[in-house]
């Protein structure tokens, strides 16, 4: 008799070990789920760095202009505006899973026309189908990172959100600057490991949980449109001088950067041309980590405050100071766009519902690559009138000139301050 309640309370104590265990279960899928579009992200973003390194042996091998240059990168940013506009919102109806796979695929078969590219127009034609491949995926990534929050842990998911593309920009960087360095054929080694990459990512997400709930729509979401919800425009509207400025700056380092390197210091080495991007997109990640129990309004406009300096010592880089002024701008440049982008994203984030992310992401990111691309573009075209040395002070004279607008305009804002839950990042 003294036995039975053991016996009985047995079944219960086995009940609470396999609920204990399920709960388990579902917390290492979900975790190994957000560290697989982590590594999307990063991946599709260190594909689109990869090629500064190596613009300058495109333009030694087949006689590329600055614009030539810019044309070519800004193509991969207008396509990726394109399936934005087009594809931004589809994961939020066919689901992220769908849509995650088909771009990877698609990016995977665009890393395959790079390494076979053999001019600049097929150069072109490979970028133009990476920047649609990666327009549809970064918003559905983005996304699924917002459906994967931990409510233990608020705010990691616009942390990654932030930091993740910056340090994926940095890491194709560096990768494809070792590569060029110390492997054989690097325009074709870079790009047959970036597509493996991207396949096995696609391979993955096939046996992933699906983390949005599917509905009607999906074809009319493909018409071209920004949807933003209403708090999120205001903050959007308030912040988007300043989210121009830093992409702009963005631009003109990874599509020129390696030719203002040579121009203000000639006798640096090969390396150094395409590390002068890595030097920013670093900065810009560790910016991010550094920043993100801050306050994200005050973050945003301490970014827009380190404009002013980066410009200034840009431009003395090109009056006497050399290398090491280029590698100072580019790395307070990359302080003010990781402060930027943590902060906007942030404010953006703090009150989405679920069926809003993939729309509002899709605008933050078009106003993103307008901002990269469009001026990137403007000064090629300007560097061949004018040459890169004036450009440049242009360049930089705007991109201070927008950064005063920018804090003027988030300093009278009201509405941008973020929910306190969106600021406890642990």
């Amino acid at each position: 008799m003294s036995e039975a309640p053991v016996m009985s309370e047995a079944p219960a104590h086995v009940a609470h070990r396999a609920a204990r265990a399920r709960r388990k279960g579902r917390t290492a899928s979900f975790a190994l789920s957000f560290a697989l579009e982590v590594s999307i992200l990063a991946a599709l973003l260190a594909a689109s760095s990869a090629p500064t390194p190596i613009y300058p042996l495109y333009q030694d091998q087949w006689g590329l202009s600055a614009l030539a240059v810019t044309v070519v990168f800004s193509a991969y940013a207008l396509a990726l505006l394109l399936a934005l506009l087009t594809t931004g919102a589809l994961s939020d109806h066919l689901g992220r899973r769908p849509v995650l796979v088909g771009a990877l695929l698609m990016a995977a078969a665009s890393m395959g026309l790079l390494a076979s590219a053999d001019s600049a127009g097929s150069l072109t034609i490979a970028r133009v189908l990476q920047g649609a491949a990666t327009g549809a995926a970064t918003s559905a990534a983005g996304a699924a990172l917002l459906d994967l929050e931990n409510p233990r842990r608020p705010g990691r998911s616009a942390l990654a959100n932030s930091i993740t593309p910056v340090a994926g920009m940095a890491t194709g960087v560096l990768v494809s600057t070792l590569l060029v360095r110390f492997v054989p054929a690097p325009t074709v080694t870079v790009y047959v490991l970036l597509a493996a990459l991207l396949l096995t990512q696609a391979i993955a997400t096939v046996f992933t949980t699906e983390t949005a709930h599917r509905r009607a729509g999906a074809l009319r979401s493909l018409r071209p449109r920004v949807g933003v919800p209403p708090p999120a425009r205001r903050t959007l509207l308030a912040a988007g001088a300043a989210v121009g400025t830093v992409w702009a700056l963005g631009g003109f380092y990874s599509s020129l950067g390696p030719a203002l390197v040579r121009l203000a210091a000639p006798e640096a080495p090969q390396a150094a041309l395409g590390m002068v991007f890595f030097a920013l997109s670093a900065t810009a990640a560790l910016t991010v980590w550094a920043l993100r129990r801050r306050p994200p309004r005050a973050t945003a406009i301490g970014g827009c405050l380190c404009v002013l300096p980066a410009a200034a010592l840009t431009l003395s880089a090109l009056h006497g100071a050399g290398l090491p002024a280029v590698y100072g701008g580019a790395a307070l440049a990359g302080i003010a766009f990781g402060a930027v982008t943590q902060g906007v994203l942030r404010m953006l984030l703090a009150s989405l519902e679920e069926r809003d992310r993939g729309a509002t992401l899709a605008a933050y990111y078009i106003l993103s690559y307008l901002s990269m691309s469009l001026p990137a573009v403007a000064a090629g075209a300007a560097t061949q009138h004018y040459g890169l040395g004036a450009t440049s002070h242009a360049y930089a004279i705007t991109a201070a000139l927008l950064a005063l607008a920018a804090l003027a305009a988030l300093t009278a804002s009201r509405g941008g301050a973020a929910r306190p839950e969106a600021d406890r990042f642990h």
